[in-house]
């Protein structure tokens, strides 16, 4: 359960779109696919290192917090739990989106896409309240569904490479593109974002038996699994079929599986992406609640957040976070509102890239301070990870950087204040 809420999490609905926007640059993706998951890679290490010592919930707040303080720690916990809510905001919107296309009358009928949404949203928010272990079903269930579109995507390429040397009549074989470090630099940001949700499984630490073993390897296995996925599905897209065609496709994985198996792929795969939002959101809706529950009881929340109901589950928590959803859901479906839900999404992506920064940095601080075993592999990942995490902040672009900044500083009263009612 614990490996399917990692991959469930970093396999969202998204995943079906990538390859449109990364076929123009063509090999240049193929490398930056092979750098982004080098460098998930190290950052999946450090976490597992680090839930191995600390196998307490909370992940990348209880990482910070021992290595800085309780200040920087709820800084970085409060900027990270904002990136949960406003991006599970976009998750149910897409998932809601794929699932049009079965039920035209969600789009058609003024309204009722939004209540569609937040019926999504409220139904899992219900069944995670009712407990982790009916949450982590639900979720080992859609990551088993989520992934058979893209393993049939990656062994229809197998065989087709395996019987023909030449892709069929038509379709380019492998195209080479002009490969340099600009063009992989800008493929990899937009593959970076495939990362999102690694440290998963450190959040509900306090729910998995035995953490200090389960979590570390649930993240190092979820990682390189997802990695290796995300490598071959997106490759076969786009070096098997045209860069223009899959550029300007809606539905790439569609396309290929239509070219290559035949016609009446697309609705199923639509179907799959939909499956693959909903299973994605259920993960995060989890994280939404344990994290700030987490954070209560190491007192830099409200102390009621931290209340648990008699199946251990914090309710409060789940219902603060999903009502906070809810309003950035309606902003979304605002037309006034849509320009401040794209600069929002944008905002809590580049918190969780602020995330990967801090928690490398713990690694090193709490290595170097002797509170983690001394350990050169583990002092030299951490120095690669942190040197990956400062490049995908880079990537994110000098606005988005200064926001997220804003969003880290903003916590700071809300930090003295909580502490304040609590004492």
């Amino acid at each position: 359960m614990c490996t399917a809420l990692i991959v469930g999490n970093m396999i969202g609905s998204g995943i079906y779109l990538l390859p449109a926007t990364l076929a123009p640059f063509g090999w240049n993706a193929i490398y930056a696919w092979i750098l982004t998951i080098t460098g998930g890679i190290c950052l999946a290490y450090i976490f597992s290192c680090l839930s191995r010592r600390y196998p307490n919930a909370g992940g990348p707040y209880l990482y910070t917090e021992k290595a800085f303080g309780k200040a920087p720690g709820f800084m970085v916990a409060w900027s990270y739990w904002i990136s949960m809510w406003v991006g599970n905001a976009a998750i149910a919107t897409g998932t809601v989106s794929y699932l049009s296309v079965f039920i035209p009358q969600i789009v058609s009928v003024s309204g009722l896409a939004p209540v569609v949404t937040l019926a999504l949203i409220w139904s899992l928010t219900a069944v995670n309240c009712r407990g982790t272990y009916l949450a982590g079903g639900v979720q080992l269930v859609t990551t088993l569904l989520k992934l058979l579109p893209l393993m049939a995507v990656i062994g229809m390429a197998a065989m087709v490479l395996g019987t023909e040397p030449v892709v069929r009549t038509g379709i380019p074989a492998m195209e080479f593109a002009n490969v340099n470090v600009a063009a992989i630099t800008a493929a990899a940001t937009l593959t970076l974002w495939g990362l999102l949700g690694l440290e998963s499984a450190t959040v509900p630490a306090d729910k998995v038996e035995n953490p200090s073993v389960t979590i570390p390897r649930a993240t190092m296995f979820g990682m390189l699994f997802t990695g290796i996925i995300y490598l071959l599905a997106c490759s076969a897209i786009i070096l098997m079929l045209p860069a223009d065609q899959v550029s300007a496709s809606n539905a790439p994985f569609a396309d290929f599986m239509q070219t290559y198996a035949g016609s009446g792929a697309s609705s199923l795969l639509v179907l799959f992406a939909a499956i693959s939002g909903f299973g994605a959101l259920n993960g995060w809706i989890m994280l939404q609640g344990e994290l700030p529950s987490a954070m209560a009881r190491n007192g830099v929340f409200p102390a009621w957040l931290g209340k648990t109901s008699s199946r251990d589950t914090p309710v409060r928590a789940h219902l603060v976070a999903s009502s906070l959803l809810t309003v950035v859901v309606l902003m979304n479906y605002s037309r006034s509102m849509t320009e401040l839900f794209q600069f929002v999404v944008l905002l809590s992506t580049t918190a969780s890239l602020f995330m990967f920064l801090t928690c490398s940095l713990a690694a090193i601080k709490l290595q170097l301070s002797g509170q983690l075993q001394a350990n050169p592999v583990v002092l030299i990942v951490a120095l690669l990870a942190l040197v990956f995490a400062i490049w995908t902040i880079i990537g994110a672009g000098g606005e988005a950087v200064m926001w997220g900044l804003v969003l880290l500083v903003a916590g700071i009263p809300i930090y003295f204040w909580v502490r304040k009612n609590n004492a």
